[in-house]
């Protein structure tokens, strides 16, 4: 039996690692992963929950509603005792160019809700979350308000389960727990992102929000398959390509030479550079639970094992002076 651990205060109790779907949305948008094939998607998706996942976070950006769909294509073929629960968002929204903008107005987010259930064929949704409290990091997000009072519509209407809000800080989260409990944050966490350490981690622990990183990879960067010919190659279509700092000089000489440290500190126990990195970052005792994406069921194959992989402290401290 996968273990499962309690998600804040809610009644859903969630795996260690949860399947990703931003790469599922392929090509088409400004952050896209470039060309994914659909069939690969949906194999990956069942490979993650024959495994044991039981819990898929997606958005309505990925691929602007592709990525969604995908999750109801593979919904439809995983057995009703095998039932993932649904993560999901609100607040990216784009126009019939395409064009990417940010909204928490209610009508916005009473359209997003029903669009999302529409895509992703079922009733309810397990988890929603606010995408991004604003467009921009450092804007004032003065609708926060009115975003986080009509999720509460939404929770009393049963059209979601739980609230959850992704990418705030301690103080937009506090401006939405006056107004109603706040069930979980997702931000993003790896070996090379640390800062939710100093604040927000400390916070959900104290009001015990259930807390789920994404990018513990860091868009794939530490899951040891990445060689700078590959990144070098990555097509203009790939967001890292150009917009991924940590895949550019001069981060990317010293994250390679940490990706060999971890790979190699992995060997030892027969374990892959991903599963280290995943690992690690499940140790925080305020993390839930990890999202990691996979385009096939290979990709699958290969961070799996971090669901029951325990670094010891020896390797901790060890990772600990590395960096």
């Amino acid at each position: 039996m996968v273990e499962r651990r309690r998600l804040g205060n809610t009644e859903l109790h969630i795996t260690p690692i949860g399947f990703g779907t931003w790469a599922l949305g392929g090509s088409g948008w400004s952050y896209g992963w470039g060309h994914q094939d659909d069939f690969d998607s949906i194999v990956a998706i069942r490979r993650a929950v024959e495994l044991g996942i039981n819990w898929l976070d997606t958005a309505p950006v990925y691929g602007l509603g592709h990525a969604e769909e995908v999750v109801a294509r593979a919904l439809r073929e995983i057995p009703a005792s095998l039932r993932p629960l649904i993560f999901t968002k609100c607040s990216l929204v784009w126009d019939e160019r395409r064009k990417l903008s940010h909204s928490l107005k209610a009508e916005s987010i009473k359209r997003e809700v029903d669009e999302s259930l529409r895509r992703l064929g079922v009733e309810t949704i397990d988890l929603y979350q606010v995408h991004w409290p604003a467009f921009r990091p450092g804007d004032p997000a003065p609708d926060i308000e009115e975003g986080w009072e009509t999720m509460v519509e939404l929770q009393s209407a049963g059209k979601v389960r739980y609230l959850g809000a992704s990418n705030f800080n301690v103080e937009q989260l506090e401006r939405a727990r006056a107004i109603a409990p706040v069930d979980s944050l997702q931000s993003p966490y790896s070996l090379l992102a640390r800062d939710i350490e100093t604040e927000l981690l400390p916070y959900c622990q104290r009001r015990n929000v259930g807390v789920i990183v994404y990018s513990p990879l860091q868009s794939g960067l530490l899951s040891g398959k990445m060689t700078r010919e590959r990144i070098a190659s990555l097509p203009d279509n790939d967001w890292r390509a150009k917009k991924n700092q940590a895949f550019q000089e001069p981060a990317l000489s010293r994250n390679l030479d940490r990706v060999e440290f971890i790979r190699t500190l992995g060997q030892r126990s027969d374990r892959s550079a991903a599963e280290v990195a995943i690992a690690w970052t499940l140790h925080h005792p305020a993390v839930t639970g990890a999202i990691v994406g996979g385009r096939s069921p290979s990709q699958v194959d290969g961070f799996i094992g971090a669901i029951e992989y325990r670094l010891t402290e020896a390797e901790l401290s060890e990772i600990e002076a590395a960096l």
